[in-house]
């Protein structure tokens, strides 16, 4: 498959490398979707912005709920994923997106009849702004226990995010508490139980969850997929994280084999979330694997790209 001559490529570049950080996440997802006849890549480069660069404004734009499956409820905006699973002993929310969405975030909430005491656990995807920028006020509103992939810890605690990147550093909220978890830890409340699936490269501590979900009385295995893109993240002389490169393939392999029936990114566009959920499309067990190899691509084109 051809996917343009020695111009182009310079050209996609110059996209990524030229962009503020918030716009080189669209100019990744684009790149990444070009190899597949699917219009996505397992969830946008979390790449943080400040105040002076382009935030798309779907990252910042409220949206109402939405039921996708059993338990899982989307509670984000309209560019950045926060999903809410109800149990028998309170909800658990999967990662806080921007300092700017919380307040939205919890209306979505208390709209659906909750308090925001009733969310127990936080789980988080990667230590990158547009996905833990709002997580420590949320964790201060709710009182909920916070829990990360073990490599991103320290970033979270210290509010710099980990690597290094094209774009420098853009810091967030330091999270005051935060528990690490490692992969195949089993996390449970009430009769809901899901597990964390390492997934490093996007940062050293990305992490994918995964649970079952009994919907119209079958079993479906639904995993809420941590970034696989590269955007922004240096491969070569990453002295911050040596190993991203092992890292990124590692997790290639990891993903292409892991089986899911609904794939739920933390960037909904990603999969095309909402799209599925309106014509009952959710459940799409190719789709994971797909964005797996699509990301492959785009990773090891951008590290030949850096090695000249």
């Amino acid at each position: 498959m051809s996917f343009g001559g020695a111009s182009r490529r310079a050209r996609r570049d110059t996209a990524i490398r030229g962009a503020s950080p918030a716009r080189a996440c669209f100019n990744a997802l684009r790149l990444v979707g070009a190899f597949l006849p699917i219009a996505a890549a397992l969830a946008l480069p979390a790449a943080p912005a400040n105040a002076a660069s382009s935030d798309p404004p779907e990252w910042t734009q409220p949206r109402p709920p939405l039921h996708l499956l059993g338990p899982i409820t989307y509670v984000g905006t309209r560019g950045l994923g926060a999903y809410l699973i109800r149990t028998s002993a309170g909800a658990i929310l999967v990662d806080a997106t921007m300092a700017e969405n919380v307040p939205a975030i919890e209306r979505n909430i208390r709209s659906l009849g909750l308090k925001l005491s009733d969310v127990k656990l936080i789980l988080v995807s990667h230590a990158h702004f547009d996905h833990v920028g709002g997580l420590e006020r949320m964790r201060h509103d709710t009182g909920a226990r916070v829990l990360a992939g073990s490599g991103d810890v320290a970033a979270l605690r210290s509010g710099t995010p980990p690597g290094e990147t094209s774009y420098g550093v853009h810091r967030f909220p330091a999270v005051t508490r935060v528990s690490p978890v490692a992969d195949g830890e089993q996390v449970r409340l009430g009769d809901v139980t899901l597990r964390a699936v390492a997934t490093p490269g996007h940062t050293p501590g990305c992490t994918s969850w995964t649970m079952r979900v009994v919907d119209h009385g079958r079993a479906r295995e639904v995993v809420f997929a941590g970034s696989m893109t590269v955007a922004g993240n240096r491969l070569i002389g990453n002295r911050r994280y040596p190993a991203i490169v092992r890292d990124y393939r590692a997790t290639f392999d990891r993903i292409e084999r892991l089986h899911a029936d609904v794939v739920l990114p933390m960037h909904p566009e990603a999969a095309d979330v909402f799209a599925r959920a309106r014509v009952g499309t959710l459940v799409a067990p190719r789709l994971l694997g797909d964005m797996a190899r699509a990301a492959r691509v785009d990773f090891e084109r951008t590290l030949r790209e850096e090695k000249r």
